[in-house]
């Protein structure tokens, strides 16, 4: 039997490896999941079955780790090196048949008790098929497509029609001396019984990571919708309100449903994922993705996940998606703006998962009423999904201010009593090329934002080209329960009123907090690339100018800087040094390079400077407190620590907020002590009796750089900051009193105005949101007062802010500053 069972195996093994294109989860099999390739291994598999036990195999070899066919030594014996749970269900029964896993587990316990130096790693292995959710009503079709332990007849469809997308999930290795140490009362068929319970939940939660729950007809969640109290209630005041009759109240709200309700299907995220591979292939050098170890484990336990990511480029929709998919996770609902819904992106975009929202309904009750409780049915249901905290796509490479009213009803979702947990993953997304900034620009100066359409996205897809690397890191999850109790302790006690349609006064602002955190969180997760540190140095550089070796010595020092003293664990900075990353930038073709006899010059023209602000936003926070110390040192001449960090402290709490940096006020202080340190190891800062002071200039021809001119550059890289601070300040300090509403478009003004006579290049200088976080910011942390009728008036922080933020600004600018008058808002 067992000779015919070989045989069999030899001949359908090579059609089926030729049929099979396998690809496994997490990347990283010994670094995530410490699987050790010097211990012995027994794989553990849900089913019995030769094809996955022929997908195993194939994915072993590339990792090379055991073949699972091949029999292992344990204590001088023989054993099986892969164990089953499950036996395959016949065609037309659906009754579970078990192996002889627990007499086998029963043997591997014993030998533990006789051999207390041995050690087995039992790994759980899930192998998917095209990774189909299943469905929560059956049909026919299921017969020959279940992927619930399916026998041979069923295996041979799946093979045929998904074995290009085989997908291979190994999980953490189980330690059997640990569970045999774990309770030795337990006798041995007791921990063999124990196993089998435990691979059993896990592989369900496996498979509920990967290819999320049973999918509902959209029929079904159409009426799960419009048959809840909310949007029946809804309804009513609609005919009421507008005197219609209840059956137009109904279509209405038929019609909303159609036009927000996503299509999902597997077949077309499967496509799009072998198209967009290709894509990604063609434009992309590489996706670079940090941290997805976080979103598995959350997965696997059972979490309910939101993605929220911030939001550069329409590529983002696609991107995410991607690599979500390509880590072995489930796919999200993706929450898209209406302007994406024409033909025929938006019904491809259904299909992909996409649900689409009007950018304002306020006011539209029924609309409002529909829109949640379809959100809540999919959090209910227990789907991924994604949306941006920011609303729309940033226009100036820095994250813009949270819209919260998706969180609102996130948090709302929660309170009407979802059983699961919740976690929220923010998301660093980042390119070396974005596609969109010259539109951005134009939109900046202006221009009338283009509508999109088919011709609009053909012409984009005519134009791909050499995109360079792309960036995606998941920021630290935020368990949203545990983040309520924490910011809003009586929470639990309020969910009555939630059911009953009432908003709890905390709400509001602990919403508003979260955007705010989760913002905080996307920029800890930055990533540090060639695009943008090269033009954080070249638009630092006057004239926006760099010899090779300066720009190189620049960039190299800017990364040794991060990675001794890093802006935050989640952060990623690249392991290439700066003539690598350089070269890698250079296929761009952003740079203009110039070749003499002495080498080659790097710089920008005016078009180009103003495009690459852009990307030098993106890592913008992670150099400004560096930046600080640089400008406190530069513009003071010297001071001492104390005086440094006094001052760094004072002006923490604008940049903060500015620039949604997740350091406490204490951390920053810690922090900033780490950055002197390590810029006077480095030789960017020296010192000299007690004082912090600039590095002599280094004349040694043999040297190709220069600390002294990096720090001056470093410098550069918050001057406009401070710029415009000191503008918005002295507009205060020359008068009484002024509106909010007067203080912002006057310095909107005298911006606009300073941009041009000092050639600031940087369209957020005069951005009006820009503006109002700065003085919302300083309204906030008392540096401008504000009496009891809202009006805003100078102080004595205020005043000493000013004198001192004007010391670290260029002369030129400061006397300019100095000469601007208060301008009438008549």
């Amino acid at each position: 039997m067992l000779d015919f069972r070989n045989i069999l195996l030899k001949i359908i093994k090579y059609p089926t490896r030729w049929l099979l294109t396998s690809s496994y989860t997490p990347n990283d099999i010994e670094g995530e999941l410490g699987i050790s390739k010097d211990k012995p291994i027994i794989y553990l598999l849900k089913t019995h079955s030769a094809t996955d036990l022929i997908a195993l195999e194939m994915t072993t070899e590339r990792l090379g780790l055991p073949n699972p066919f091949k029999k292992i030594e344990i204590a001088g014996q023989e054993h099986p090196a892969t164990l089953f749970v499950e036996r395959p269900r016949s065609l037309f029964s659906n009754k579970r048949k078990v192996t002889d896993i627990a007499r086998s587990s029963t043997e591997m316990f014993k030998l533990h008790r006789e051999d207390k130096d041995l050690d087995i790693q039992i790994v759980p292995v899930s192998i998917f098929w095209g990774r189909e959710p299943g469905k929560a009503s059956k049909s026919w079709t299921d017969l020959l497509t279940d992927r619930s332990s399916p026998g041979w007849f069923r295996k041979f469809f799946i093979i045929l029609f998904l074995g290009r997308d085989n997908i291979v999930g190994f999980s953490r290795a189980v330690s059997s001396r640990e569970m045999t140490n774990l309770k030795e009362s337990d006798t041995d068929e007791q921990l063999a019984h124990k196993l089998i319970r435990l691979a059993r939940t896990h592989f369900f939660r496996r498979q509920q990571s990967i290819t999320g729950p049973s999918m509902l007809q959209r029929a079904q969640l159409f009426n799960g919708v419009l048959g809840a109290d909310a949007v029946k209630n809804a309804i009513n005041d609609e005919a009421k309100s507008k005197n219609i009759s209840l059956e137009k109240a109904k279509e209405q709200a038929q019609k909303y449903i159609e036009e927000i309700a996503a299509d999902r299907n597997s077949t077309a995220i499967r496509l799009a994922y072998r198209l967009l591979t290709k894509v990604w292939n063609k434009i992309y050098n590489g996706i670079n993705v940090e941290h997805a170890e976080k979103v598995r484990e959350l997965a696997q336990n059972g979490h309910e996940i939101i993605y929220v990511p911030c939001h550069r480029s329409h590529m983002d929709y696609l991107l995410l998606t991607y690599v979500i998919y390509n880590e072995g996770l489930m796919t999200p609902y993706i929450a898209a703006g209406i302007n994406l819904n024409f033909w025929p992106i938006g019904g491809l975009f259904r299909k992909g998962g996409a649900f689409f929202i009007r950018r304002s309904f306020k006011g539209n009750k029924l609309y409002t009423a529909v829109f949640r409780e379809y959100l809540e049915q999919l959090f209910a249901r227990g789907y991924a999904v994604k949306y941006y905290a920011e609303g729309g796509r940033s226009r100036t490479g820095r994250l813009l201010p949270p819209k919260t009213g998706m969180l609102a009803m996130t948090v709302q979702a929660l309170l009407k009593g979802i059983n699961r947990p919740i976690s929220i993953v923010p998301v660093y997304i980042g390119y070396e090329h974005v596609m969109e900034v010259g539109s951005y620009l134009k939109e900046l100066k202006g221009s009338t934002k283009q509508k999109e359409s088919f011709f609009q996205i053909f012409s984009a897809i005519r134009n791909l080209k050499n995109y360079g690397h792309g960036y995606l890191n998941f920021g630290q999850p935020i368990h949203l329960s545990q983040y309520l109790d924490e910011n809003a302790p009586s929470w639990r006690e309020d969910r009555s009123k939630a059911e009953q349609g009432k908003k709890p006064s905390w709400l509001t602002p602990t919403v508003n907090q979260l955007g705010v955190d989760i913002l905080e969180r996307i920029n800890s997760a930055s990533a540090i690339n060639g695009m943008t540190l090269a033009s954080l140095c070249l638009l630092c550089a006057k004239k926006h100018t760099l010899a090779k070796e300066e720009l190189l010595f620049s960039m190299q020092t800017l990364l040794d800087l991060q990675h001794m003293a890093p802006y935050s664990i989640d952060a990623t900075v690249p392991d290439t040094d700066a003539s690598a990353l350089l070269e890698s930038t250079m296929k761009l073709g952003k740079f203009t390079v110039i070749e003499d006899k002495f080498g080659s010059i790097f710089s920008l023209d005016r078009r180009v400077a103003i495009a690459l602000t852009y990307y030098r936003n993106n890592i913008l926070h992670m150099f400004a407190i560096p930046s600080l110390i640089a400008a406190i040192v530069i513009g003071k001449r010297g001071c001492d620590r104390d005086e440094l960090t006094s001052l760094v402290k004072l002006l923490y709490p604008l940049l903060k907020r500015e620039l949604f940096m997740y350091k406490s006020d204490e951390e920053a202080a810690e922090y900033t002590e780490s950055l002197i340190n390590s810029m006077l190891k480095i030789g960017l800062l020296a010192e000299q009796e007690g004082k912090l002071v600039e590095p002599e200039p280094r004349h040694n021809n043999d040297d190709k750089g220069d600390a002294k001119y990096t720090l001056w550059l470093l410098n550069r890289v918050i001057q406009e900051t401070l710029q415009r601070y000191a503008l918005v300040l002295s507009q205060i300090e020359n008068v009484d009193r002024i509106t909010r509403a007067d203080l912002e478009k006057n310095s909107q003004m005298v911006a606009e105005r300073m941009s041009m006579l000092h050639g600031i290049s940087a369209p957020e200088f005069y951005d009006k949101n820009v503006l109002n976080t700065f003085i919302a910011a300083s309204r906030d942390n008392g540096i401008i007062a504000e009496d009891d009728d809202g009006w805003l008036k100078p102080n004595d922080v205020s005043a000493k802010l000013q004198r001192e933020i004007l010391t670290l600004v260029s002369p030129g600018f400061s006397q300019r500053v100095n000469q601007v008058r208060y301008l009438h808002a008549d």
